[in-house]
């Protein structure tokens, strides 16, 4: 028997009974040859080095130390930053997971029986997530100005797109036995999906909201790059400028604050799951 033959060709067992079973072979030598296939075609196409790699390493740490002890006395000009960062997330995320509620809807095959419709929503809702946040935040400020309404607009698109995926593929996992019965009784779909089937998704999209709102308060950081307000503007200013003490200090607040939101956010999740 060939190499070939060994790895790819199924195998055919032969029972007690005299029944022939075929038990087909692994696909994981052919899945492990084209990832490393792929890995080799990314080192040459990025022209990655690891020697420069193991070069120039200590140069990262060479900055972190320069960015502690962190400047305290700088600490009184991010608290505003830090709070506008805070306030973008914040309702970015609300806004964002309440308008993903009927798209999700729309994008469910068990409450929408029509393909097109189910299509043409999640068509919309792959393209919007395949913007980058950082684009978003770059075409809202063209359209707002600087300052953090381009941020929340970035945020909510993102938490929209985000929430709506998860949602619908919650919404099709649940039981549609009192769905059925509600539009039986002549309920409308609308009235039907808020009565039977929000109730056994909310428990799961509110978790999700808060892990979304998490994330969002760690991407809004990076907003200021791109003139969309908060902290990253701060951020952004201060690395240009090579003040790694002031750095530090940005980089510790925003730490403790992640900190504080993802302890909060973890409770409560555990109480809703």
């Amino acid at each position: 028997m060939s190499l070939y033959d060994k790895i790819f060709k199924p195998v055919t067992y032969t029972l007690p009974n005299g029944k022939s079973v075929i038990k087909k072979r692994s696909r994981g030598p052919v899945i492990a040859i084209a990832l490393l296939a792929m890995a080799i075609l990314s080192v040459k196409i990025t022209g990655f080095d690891m020697a420069l790699l193991v070069k120039r390493i200590d140069q990262f740490f060479v900055i972190l130390g320069e960015m502690f002890p962190p400047d305290l006395t700088y600490m009184s000009k991010v608290w505003q930053p830090l709070f506008d960062t805070i306030k973008m997330s914040l309702l970015g995320s609300v806004i964002g997971s309440v308008v993903a509620i009927p798209f999700a809807m729309l994008a469910s095959t068990n409450i929408i029986p029509n393909k097109a419709v189910v299509a043409v929503v999640r068509l919309f809702l792959s393209i919007v997530r395949t913007l980058p946040t950082l684009v978003s935040a770059l075409i809202a400020t063209y359209i707002f100005g600087l300052g953090t309404l381009a941020g929340t607009t970035a945020i909510a698109i993102f938490s929209f797109a985000y929430i709506a995926k998860i949602t619908y593929e919650e919404i099709e996992t649940v039981d549609m036995g009192p769905f059925e019965a509600m539009e039986a009784m002549g309920a409308t779909k609308v009235r039907a999906f808020i009565t039977s089937v929000i109730p056994q998704v909310m428990p799961t999209y509110l978790s999700q909201c808060l892990f979304n709102f998490e994330g969002n308060v760690r991407y809004a950081a990076i907003l200021g790059y791109v003139g969309a307000g908060g902290i990253g503007l701060i951020f952004n200013e201060k690395i240009a400028w090579r003040e790694y003490p002031s750095v530090g200090m940005i980089i510790v607040a925003l730490f403790v604050t992640v900190f504080v939101i993802e302890s909060i956010s973890r409770a409560a999740r555990k109480r809703l799951v």
